[in-house]
């Protein structure tokens, strides 16, 4: 059976405490893990000067131009994997076996992982506005005329991982060219993409002291969180509320990302049906950038329709079918949840699930070994409703009739909102959304609601997170 080991500062190592994870079809054994118990990574984490110190006579430039190389390292070249070695395609197929995202879509992922890498210039460049980096190598400089310098709010970053999909270790890698160190703990059965993409920064010649792998138990998760100075905490609901309000913490839960039509543009709904559907359902839905609501002033229902028209052609495939659109739930349990969550909330009033009428079959199906829910599309009257302003792992989107009265105050109705995708050219709509500290994301005009410009800042500004400007002059 495939093992996978910890990494402590560079170095594989096995541990006496392993998990299994099952294939997410068959549910027989097909990797195990070893674990990272909190001593351990308690004991590990006293050596975090050593970890930057490995990196701090590394400058800036040559950091990027080794992210960069480790891209092409990892979508092309075999890598160490444990004791043995795994090809790209050993990848795609690993976490397809685990995850059951269709290999098409692994392969996407992996280009937008990529795409990181070879950016990470731009990337810097917009997450610093446009600051000399160099200044990170000295830690003091001056750009037009002023002083600058920044100091470090930690030592190292730690990173608790989700499963869902492999795109969002985008958000970490950028770290390594800003100098600071890993300590990631994978999702249960999506350990592969942080294992991979650390074997293809050493490969570079990234310095392995700068990487550690902690696959763990919650107990373990919380002790990387205590023990870095900054971290990053990747979770539902439940998981991020025991960290929320800690500043050391950047957190990415739900997204509860949305399109909100203006009065003026609603009547031409059918022009943005496109968008709609791909922020809705592209990468799965299982993305918290995806699109789970359309709220519009009007033609609610009609657009309703529509969208359930068009996502009910999805349909479970094979993993290996280069059509698969959806992914199966790893625990067919969690699937049944959800889909007895949203028909227990259709027992109230003032909803509607349209594709449930329009395909005349169930949301949950078993196929090709696995568990699917089908795209969902429900039609709101209100925005109160229980379904109105929901988020499941799978294409869910509630199209929700919004009253002239929140038209007025919007964005206050919206609540809490990762991505907005404005359809409006209202004026004085779009300044209320630009005022706004609910929206994380702002689109405007017709642009996919997972759409991702990396240079931007995602759910915080990475760079601010782990750097602080302090007052500064030099004599002379």
């Amino acid at each position: 059976m495939l093992h996978i080991p910890l990494i402590r500062r560079g170095v594989s190592y096995r541990s006496v405490d392993v998990v299994t994870i099952a294939h997410h079809a068959t549910r027989e054994p097909f990797a195990e893990i070893s674990q990272a118990n909190a001593g351990l990574i308690r004991r590990d984490l006293l050596a975090q000067d050593a970890m930057r110190a490995s990196l701090l006579s590394i400058p800036v430039a040559r950091l990027m131009e080794m992210t960069k190389a480790a891209a092409h390292m990892f979508v092309h070249d075999t890598l160490p994997l444990g004791d043995t070695q795994q090809t790209p395609d050993d990848y795609v197929r690993q976490l397809s076996s685990t995850t059951g995202m269709p290999h098409v879509m692994v392969r996407r992922n992996m280009q937008r992982i990529v795409s990181v890498m070879e950016n990470v210039p731009e990337i810097l460049r917009g997450l610093t506005r446009g600051l000399d980096l160099d200044i990170l190598d000295k830690g003091f400089g001056e750009v037009n005329g002023q002083a600058l310098s920044f100091f470090p709010k930690s030592k190292a970053l730690g990173v608790v991982l989700p499963s869902n999909s492999p795109g969002v270790h985008g958000l970490w890698i950028p770290a390594i060219s800003m100098k600071m160190p890993l300590v990631l703990r994978p999702g249960g059965t999506e350990p592969w993409s942080p294992y991979r993409i650390i074997q293809a920064l050493i490969r570079a010649g990234i310095p392995g002291d700068a990487f550690n792998f902690f696959p763990s138990d919650h107990a373990g998760a919380g002790e990387i969180v205590r023990r870095t100075g900054r971290s990053m905490f990747f979770g539902d609901v439940s998981a991020v509320g025991s960290v929320a309000g800690d500043p050391r913490v950047e957190l990415h839960g739900p997204g509860y990302s949305k399109l909100v039509f203006g009065e003026d543009l609603a009547p031409n709904w059918r022009a943005y049906l496109d968008v709609i559907a791909l922020s809705v359902a592209e990468n799965g839905g299982r993305s918290c950038v995806n699109a789970s609501g359309v709220w519009t002033p009007s033609h609610g229902r009609d657009l309703a329709e529509a969208l359930a028209e068009r996502l009910v052609k999805i349909q479970p495939r094979a993993e290996d079918d280069p059509d698969a659109e959806i992914s199966p739930f790893v625990d067919p349990r969690v699937a049944e949840h959800i889909s007895q969550q949203i028909d227990n909330a259709l027992l109230e009033a003032g909803a509607e699930d349209v594709t449930m009428r329009i395909r005349k079959g169930p949301r949950l199906v078993r196929a090709h070994g696995g568990t699917f829910l089908l795209p969902t599309v429900i039609h709101c009257t209100s925005s109160q409703h229980p379904l109105a302003n929901r988020e499941f792992l799978f294409p869910f989107v509630s199209v929700v009739d919004v009253t002239a009265d929140e038209m007025a105050t919007m964005p206050e109705c919206l609540g809490s909102t990762l991505a907005v995708t404005a359809l409006t050219n209202d004026t004085a709509l779009t300044q209320r959304l630009i005022d706004s500290d609910l929206i994380g994301r702002l689109n405007l005009g017709p642009l996919q609601t997972n759409r991702i410009a990396w240079d931007q800042p995602h759910e915080g500004n990475l760079f601010d997170h782990l750097y602080a400007r302090r007052a500064f002059q030099r004599a002379g």
